[in-house]
């Protein structure tokens, strides 16, 4: 068969294709799994069992359970969970009705297990179509969330076992007995009922601030003690077991000695709710007067945090304790003075003898003396008053060693510095997003009492000593330096014990940052006068910063034992220079044009650019300067031959610009400069041989 060409529109020999417009494109929709039109319930469960292997039950109503293990997929799941173990009842007429999910895991609360119950819940009323599988998806997506929320509170259901018919015979019996004697008083005093206490109810904004503050403190308590190895946390997040260490052990009473930790129970809506503790490894008699005691004194002052809690107790346990067995004893006196009556000649002599020795005290009124009249000695440092109460409501942590903290490294324990020595002090330090700074590793430049010659001291830990010699004279020096901790109150940095020298400047040294949001101590930071410092914190991930624009030092008493000194001092001179910032000119003067410094001669301490300067200053030949300033930030240091040891520039011309030096320099012809001989020799003869 032979097919003829297609007619055009212009007639049997036009040979353009008829059809010009193509055909339009049909989308095909793809294809429904038979089963899951005909039995979606089935479907579903099949691809359940497909996934998980789930161990399939039929209910007596016909309800099929599905119990499989769920592990959570997400790499950074924040929980202590291997795998949340559910148990899906499918009813019969789904999807029409809707799926239920039980959670059987053991190991968490049953408060929890209804927020995740309940978030399954919501996932299916969120999508109605979604199939067993893809809601089992959302279900491990969204655990993490689930479980961050509030706990729901229970009931715990306990039984007792009645005993009523056990007591009906004896009850009787005594009451026959004491029917006749009862009547009377019962007829004399009318029973009055007592008032009623309605409870106390909060606002919706009390309970918001109250758990925020609550997620605070308690997030600042862990990351304190949270490296200890006597903390534990009970899974619900209220009774935290810490480690305590008295301040006074010996004083306590003997069943209180053997205390090692506490548990604090922290209620869901403190501080609204009181704060109560438990003793642990102590009598009960003697732990209970001095926990209620404490609840008193905690309740009264609700504005302190956990960690301020903690310390008024480990520093006033002994206080409390005593307070609390005269409580005890005076309760007692009360009640066998009731029992004995008011005619004892007994109880009423000793309460006479109370009186009167209460009356003669009463005119004795004690007066504390200032602190700053009495000269604080090294030795009797440790004797100091009680003056940590619930009344000044100071939160610092720097008076001792409070709590028993692991010892790390990172900064030792601060406590009460004798003022003597040189004493450190940043005037006009700037600290951002930071409530503590302690200077751990110190260096500081001294300068030798007998020559005057300036001496590098480097590593200076707290409290221990260092000696060196001068590198002129041979004098042994000693330098002591004892830290203080840098807060908002205070910017003194510490003291030094100084022998045969006096401090000139400070160093880089290893300051210690303490973050203001987490209160964990950040690691050791290399910084500087005039220097800005910025880092993150390991815990909340916050910014700081710290900044030191100037360092003082002021000599509040003599060294210990002063090197010799050879004819009278001369003044410093002051330059006025303020440290990150040039120099006049960058350092350069007239002579030297690409020197970037000054020099600290040996032979009369002055600053002067170079040895010319010098020459036409001073009536006497120069010596060699062993320290110079840097052009660049103005810092002091020991003489380097071509870079700051602080800021890192050079301070001196750049070499090879346009000499030969010694074949060091530029060798390019172009580029050397005509004053160098070596430009134009044997120019010619180069020409020649080119040609």
């Amino acid at each position: 068969m032979i097919s003829l060409p297609s007619q055009g529109p212009n007639g049997p020999h036009d040979r353009r294709q008829a059809v010009t417009e193509p055909a339009p494109s049909r989308i095909v929709p793809k294809p429904v799994p038979a089963a899951q039109t005909e039995d979606p319930r089935g479907y579903q469960i099949g691809q359940l069992k497909k996934r998980f292997a789930p161990k399939e039950t039929t209910l007596q109503n016909g309800t099929t359970s599905l119990a499989f293990r769920l592990k959570p997929s997400d790499p950074d799941f924040p929980f202590e969970l291997e795998s949340l173990e559910c148990d899906v009842h499918v009813p019969t007429d789904y999807p029409e009705a809707s799926p239920t999910l039980h959670v059987k895991n053991k190991n968490i609360p049953k408060g929890f297990s209804i927020n995740i119950e309940k978030g399954w819940d919501r996932l299916v009323q969120e999508k109605p179509g979604a199939t067993l599988l893809a809601l089992t998806h959302a279900l491990d997506k969204n655990l993490e969330a689930f479980l961050s929320e509030q706990k729901v509170e229970t009931v715990k259901l306990v039984s007792f076992k009645d005993t009523r018919h056990l007591e009906m015979p004896a009850k009787a019996l005594s009451s026959a007995a004491s029917q006749t004697a009862v009547a009377p008083a019962s007829q004399a005093a009318p029973q009055v009922a007592k008032p009623y206490i309605p409870r106390e109810s909060f606002s919706k904004e009390q309970i918001a601030e109250a758990k925020a503050r609550r997620a605070q403190e308690t997030r600042q308590l862990e990351t304190r003690m949270g490296r200890l190895p006597l903390y534990r946390r009970s899974a619900d997040g209220i009774v935290y077991t810490l480690p305590i260490e008295p301040r006074r052990r010996a004083e306590l009473p003997a069943g209180l000695q053997p205390v090692k930790t506490l548990h604090l129970i922290i209620p869901l809506l403190y501080p609204l709710q009181p704060l109560r503790i438990q003793l642990n490894e102590v009598d009960s008699n003697d732990a209970e007067p001095t926990e209620e005691l404490f609840i008193q004194k905690a309740a009264e002052q609700r504005d302190m945090t956990l960690m301020s809690h903690l310390n008024y107790l480990a520093q006033n346990m002994h206080t409390l304790a005593k307070q609390a067995i005269a409580s005890q004893k005076q309760a007692q006196a009360v009640v066998s003075e009731t029992a004995v009556g008011q005619g004892s000649e007994v109880v009423a002599g000793k309460k006479a003898a109370t009186t009167t020795d209460i009356e003669e005290k009463s005119h004795i009124k004690v007066i504390p003396r200032p602190p700053e009249w009495t000269l604080v000695q090294e030795d009797d440092a440790h004797e100091s008053s009680d003056d940590y109460s619930y009344d000044s409501g100071d939160e610092s942590d720097g008076g001792g060693a409070i709590l028993a903290e692991e010892s790390s490294p990172q900064p030792k324990p601060v406590g009460q510095t004798a003022e003597r020595g040189t004493s450190i002090s940043f005037p006009s330090i700037e600290l951002i997003g930071i409530e503590l700074l302690q200077v751990t590793v110190l260096a500081v430049s001294v300068k030798c009492e007998r020559c005057k010659t300036s001496n590098e001291i480097s590593g200076l830990h707290g409290d221990e000593e260092k000696t060196a010699s001068c590198r002129k004279c041979a004098t042994s020096l000693a330098v002591r330096f004892r830290p203080q901790l840098v807060h908002a109150h205070s910017t003194r940095a510490g003291f030094l014990d100084l022998s045969g020298c006096t401090v000139g400047d400070l160093l880089p040294s290893t300051f210690v940052p303490t973050c203001a949001k987490c209160s964990t101590a950040a690691p050791g930071l290399v910084s500087v006068r005039g220097e800005a410092t910025t880092n993150v914190c390991r815990e909340c991930h916050a910014r700081f910063t710290f900044k030191i624009p100037d360092v003082k030092f002021l000599a509040v008493t003599p060294g210990a034992a002063a090197g010799p000194t050879s004819g009278p001092r001369r003044k410093a001179d002051r330059l006025g220079l303020h440290a990150g910032e040039r120099l006049p000119g960058s350092g350069a003067c007239a002579h030297y044009r690409k020197s970037y410094r000054w020099f600290r001669f040996s032979c009369c301490a002055r600053v002067y650019p170079c040895d010319r300067c010098h020459d036409a200053a001073e009536e006497h030949p120069n010596e060699w300067a062993n320290r110079m300033i840097c052009g660049w930030c103005s810092r002091e240091q020991n003489y380097a031959v071509e870079a700051c040891q602080f800021c890192g520039r050079s301070v001196i011309g750049r070499k090879g610009r346009g000499f030969w030096e010694g074949g060091r320099g530029t060798r390019d012809r172009a580029l050397m400069s005509r004053k160098d001989k070596r430009k134009y020799r044997r120019a010619g003869s180069e020409a020649v041989k080119k040609e």
